[in-house]
């Protein structure tokens, strides 16, 4: 009988290299696929959103300061998860990350997370009880934090009532504006320039008042200088005083109610001497001042801007007939950031500039840059056709050859209002730029030409399901009893179908 071969066996040591060979060039190859792809992807990517939650989009001011900044800045969310617009900060800063990868974020949830709570307590010295739900900037050792609660505007909406019978009116708290983006900006300027400007605002001629948080209060204002990164002080200029030597920006808001007494001969010729020098001015008029000038317009007049006294009437821009809403802008560096809204102006003066003739080559240029509409009038003039009349001026000293100031080229804003940087107004009001014009103001005077471009705050969009007591009974029945019951149902009906 044949006796069978000896069969070859299936891996000998050629066939085994060959395989390992094979496995390694496969894995290399699709490490270095997967290495090229994730490459390409972190240099050339289009981002998309499944939620519009998600989709932030961060104005020209936010990226040129991310742009600009080269420290690197940890972001920390010490935050319950569940809170209200949580969401929304976690999609901010990611955008801020996006941007500029030195920023980095984490998270802290000190519900959920109490050993890792109490060790950011202890670092960033977190001792109250009120020190929940922040947003902690963190660059080299040097940290900023605001509070999460100060990051939306609210107003008081009235509830409808479940019983028509009902007399007792309810209200609640309604989200209307969010304001991370300004508010984490503002941090991120802090961070990067330890120094920041001043400004001195005068007291001591019936100006409203920067702890005032009543609705004709500066209070807001305050703030929203201090978030560009710009402190802010009392200034008197009664006795010796002169304006300080470190003074960038000079603010005079006019009274907000008469009697107020005016600028002394010795006041007007500090401020005088101060503009001269090249000092920088945001000046506001209000109608108190008609009756009783402050002094400040003959000053005004030497800068090519007239202060008339009067008050602009715009019955077709009106929301309750004391105010002029405007929407009418100049092209300039100040108002381009708000074309397109509105300011809410109260009982504005009207301010233009003067045409002399044949001025000097190194004269200061006024431009008129809001004005009313067509339709308005003059308060004390009814008989004057209706026309549009400008309500706020910028003033600039161009660089003079040879010459240099202490302080620099002069720049000035002259508007024909006080109050609609108050409390009210500036929070909201109806028109929502006059945030926005505060912002790019103080950005132009002090010479920021980056930051002009300013942050406006993000409207919050609110879907509320509305049910009565009935239907919450219903829904209730029917996700607790029906849904559960069905599902216990069809298994049921499974099991016995496969039973039989």
């Amino acid at each position: 009988m044949a006796t069978n071969p000896k069969s070859r066996p299936s891996f000998s040591p050629g066939n085994r290299w060959k395989i390992g060979l094979d496995a390694v060039l496969r894995t290399v190859l699709v490490l270095a696929v997967a290495v090229m792809l994730n490459y390409l992807g972190a240099k050339f990517y289009h981002r998309f959103y499944l939620s519009p939650q998600t989709n932030v989009t961060l104005s020209s001011r936010t990226l040129t300061v991310l742009h600009s900044l080269t420290n690197h800045v940890t972001v920390t969310l010490y935050y319950d998860r569940k809170a209200n617009f949580y969401s929304d900060i976690v999609a901010l800063v990611n955008e801020y990350s996006a941007a500029n990868p030195k920023i980095s974020v984490r998270t802290v949830d000190y519900v959920r997370d109490a050993g890792e709570a109490e060790k950011m307590k202890e670092h960033y010295r977190l001792t109250a009880e009120s020190d929940k739900d922040l947003v902690i900037f963190d660059c080299d050792g040097r940290w900023k934090v605001f509070p999460g609660e100060a990051l939306t505007q609210y107003k008081l909406e009235q509830v409808p009532p479940d019983d028509p019978k009902q007399k007792e009116l309810e209200f609640r708290r309604k989200p209307v504006l969010f304001n991370g983006e300004l508010a984490f900006t503002s941090m991120l300027l802090a961070l990067e320039n330890p120094q920041p400007l001043k400004a001195y605002f005068l007291q001591g001629h019936g100006e409203p008042s920067l702890t005032d948080a009543g609705a004709w209060g500066y209070s807001t204002f305050g703030a929203v200088v201090q978030q560009n990164y710009v402190s802010i002080t009392n200034l008197e200029l009664s006795g010796s005083a002169a304006v300080p030597v470190d003074c960038n920006l000079l603010i005079i808001a006019g009274p907000t109610a008469p009697p107020a007494p005016p600028l002394s001969d010795q006041e007007l010729q500090k401020i005088d001497q101060y503009l001269a020098q090249g000092g920088r001015l945001l000046v506001m008029f209000s109608i108190f001042s008609i009756q009783q000038p402050n002094g400040l317009e003959s000053i005004l007049q030497k800068w090519g801007v007239n202060v008339a006294a009067d008050y602009v009437k715009d019955p077709q821009n009106t929301q309750d007939g004391q105010d002029v809403v405007v929407r009418k802008y100049s092209q300039h560096p100040v108002v381009n950031p708000i074309t397109g809204n509105a300011l809410q102006m109260i009982l504005p003066r009207p301010i233009g500039k003067m045409n002399g003739e044949n001025p000097p080559a190194n004269a200061p240029k006024a431009d008129e840059i809001a004005f009313s509409s067509a339709s308005s009038t003059l308060a004390g003039d009814v008989s004057a056709p209706a026309r549009s009349y400008p309500l706020v001026a910028a003033i600039e000293q161009k660089p003079i050859a040879g010459a240099a100031n202490p302080r620099g080229n002069a720049r000035l804003i002259v508007a024909g209002d006080s109050l609609f940087l108050g409390n009210h107004y500036i929070q909201g009001g109806s028109s929502g730029a006059n945030r926005d014009f505060l912002n790019s103001a103080l950005n132009w005077l002090l010479d920021r030409p980056q930051l002009v471009a300013g942050i406006g705050p993000r409207p919050v969009t609110e879907f509320r399901l509305l049910l009565t007591h009935h239907q919450q009974r219903q829904l209730r029945w029917l996700l607790l009893g029906a849904l559960p019951g069905a599902v216990l149902f069809f298994g049921w009906l499974v099991w016995l179908a496969r039973r039989t």
